[in-house]
C-alpha cells in the first residue's frame, strides 16, 4: 500500500506469487472506471505491470545479489471492455533466471519482455501487456 498507493486505492491486490508466476486482480468499481464504464487503461496496466514487477522482485531477492530492475518499454492492447474482476496472470519466472544469471557472468544490463494478460471472469481476455523490464547488476 505505501509503495504503490493508487494501484491500492484503485482495488489492485496480488492473490499469487510463486516461483514461476504471479496472479494479481483488480475489480471494475466506480472509483477505476472510465467514461465508458469499463476500467481505465491505466488501472488495468498498474495491475499488469504489478504481475510482472513482482515476479522480478521476487527473483531479486531470492537470488542477493545487488540488482537494479527498470521499465524500459511497454505495450498493451485491448480486446474486450474490461468489466467485473479481472484477472492477470504472468508464467514467465524462467525468462526472469535466465536473464539474471546472464546478467552476472557478463556483468552487463540484461532486457526481459513479460507478458501479462487480463482474462475476464468468463476466461476471456480483455487486454494484453507486455512489458520490457531491463535488469542490471549493481557494483
Amino acid at each position: 500500500m505505501f509503495k504503490l498507493p493508487a494501484a491500492y486505492f484503485t482495488g489492485v491486490r496480488t492473490k499469487e506469487l510463486n516461483e514461476n508466476s504471479c496472479v494479481v486482480t483488480v475489480k471494475h468499481r466506480w472509483v477505476n472506471q472510465n467514461p465508458f464504464k469499463s476500467m481505465f487503461w491505466a488501472v488495468q496496466g498498474m495491475a499488469a505491470e504489478l504481475t510482472t514487477g513482482a515476479l522480478v522482485m521476487k527473483k531479486i531477492k531470492e537470488n542477493g545479489k545487488k540488482i537494479s530492475m527498470l521499465v524500459a518499454s511497454n505495450n498493451a492492447s485491448f480486446t474486450k471492455k474490461a468489466t467485473g474482476r479481472i484477472t492477470f496472470v504472468c508464467n514467465e519466472g524462467h525468462k526472469i533466471d535466465n536473464a539474471i544469471i546472464k546478467a552476472i557472468e557478463t556483468g552487463e544490463g540484461q532486457t526481459v519482455w513479460l507478458n501479462a494478460n487480463g482474462i475476464n471472469k468468463d476466461g476471456v481476455e480483455v487486454s494484453s501487456f507486455n512489458f520490457e523490464w531491463t535488469l542490471k547488476v549493481k557494483n
